[in-house]
């Protein structure tokens, strides 16, 4: 039996080195390349740095170290929203974004992170993967000399911290928050002030006053963050990033000059990032909203009032901008009808199941 399974397993090692040393061989022949990589993210959000810093490993390390990617933080070659000009215009061959953080150039690219009351991670990923919408936004991001690859996600964040409670829409009138993307529009229709302000920048613009309230993403990250100095109030759900979705650049002209391999090693190298992040968010949050509540942080849901208002706010917003925008159109409607089919899943299967679960803890923790 020993012998049997040493030769099954000598054959096999045999086969493996086989097919392994032609593929090994051709790989020798493709050419050795370093390309640089900006980020709109400092190296102290962990979560979304390690992200890249595994890309570049696994392209490194799918490619035999040929094509190598050198990964620089927010500020060390371009600014933080500057990246997808720097991809575009061939600064770097590559980047690493939000793209909502680019909805001034075209309201198109909220579309490609999250929009508010949009799809949540697992639907997000769905649609572009499964349900067209990675086809129509590389044909929109050809327009800007790109080949986007969907490249991290973050599951559904947090609404944000405040520094007083928010009860009612009339409570945001004159509120100065920092918040991205449409989202920003959005509530700026119920009278709050959206602030663009990069990650590295938040904490001092609230510890200074100059902002009242302030979003990231998550407890993980706020935590190390520290807005729960100078932050009381933490309020849920963001309802503007059901969940969001990062996104890798590609100067597009390097993407059709890279071999085949290379290209097959780099989108494969962006999927595992994603769930990798994915999967980092998810396995902390827990504890460290615990702590954030343990310190004395005031953990808030909006009201219904809020939600509402803001939901008719933001469909307004998009019908408004469908009108007036092909491109944001043409993206637009097939993903409200995606967004429409998968609220009747999910409220048959996960919605049903995660009320069920958290219902049936609640229960039970009350009887102790």
């Amino acid at each position: 039996m020993e012998r049997r399974r040493f030769l099954t397993q000598a054959g096999a090692g045999m086969a493996a080195g086989a097919l392994a040393a032609p593929a090994a061989a051709a790989m020798a022949d493709l050419p050795i390349l370093k390309w640089r990589l900006a980020s709109s993210f400092p190296k102290s959000l962990d979560s979304i740095h390690s992200s890249t810093e595994s890309l570049a490993r696994q392209v490194a390390l799918l490619t035999g170290g040929r094509f190598q990617i050198q990964v620089f933080a927010a500020g060390e070659l371009v600014p933080s929203a500057a990246v997808l000009d720097a991809v575009k215009d061939g600064t770097v061959e590559i980047g690493h974004s939000a793209s909502y953080y680019y909805v001034g150039k075209d309201p198109t690219f909220a579309l490609d992170t999250g929009i508010p009351f949009g799809l949540n991670s697992r639907q997000q990923m769905a649609w572009m993967h499964d349900g067209g919408g990675l086809e129509l936004l590389r044909d929109f991001f050809r327009e800007y000399a790109i080949h986007n690859i969907p490249c991290g996600a973050t599951g559904t964040q947090m609404g944000g911290w405040f520094r007083k409670e928010i009860r009612s829409v009339e409570d945001l009138k004159g509120l100065k928050f920092r918040v991205g993307g449409f989202a920003g529009q959005v509530l700026a229709r119920l009278g709050v002030v959206p602030q663009q302000i990069p990650a590295g920048d938040i904490y001092a613009a609230l510890e200074k006053g100059a902002i009242d309230a302030a979003e990231w993403v998550g407890p993980y990250d706020d935590l190390k963050l520290g807005f729960q100095r100078v932050a009381k109030y933490y309020y849920y759900p963001g309802f503007w990033e059901g969940g969001p979705q990062l996104t890798v650049y590609v100067n597009l002209k390097h993407w059709n000059a890279l071999p085949p391999e290379y290209q097959a090693a780099l989108e494969n190298a962006c999927a595992l990032a994603h769930v990798e992040m994915q999967a980092r968010y998810d396995a902390r949050s827990p504890a460290a909203l615990r702590q954030l509540i343990a310190s004395g942080t005031q953990l808030r849901p909006f009201s219904h009032e809020i939600m509402s208002a803001a939901y008719q706010a933001a469909h307004a917003l998009y019908d408004e901008t469908a009108a007036k925008n092909p491109r944001f159109r043409k993206i637009y409607e097939p993903w409200k009808k995606f967004r429409d089919d998968q609220l009747q899943w999910f409220a048959v299967a996960e919605s049903h199941f995660d009320a069920f679960m958290q219902a049936t803890r609640a229960a039970a923790r009350s009887r102790k």
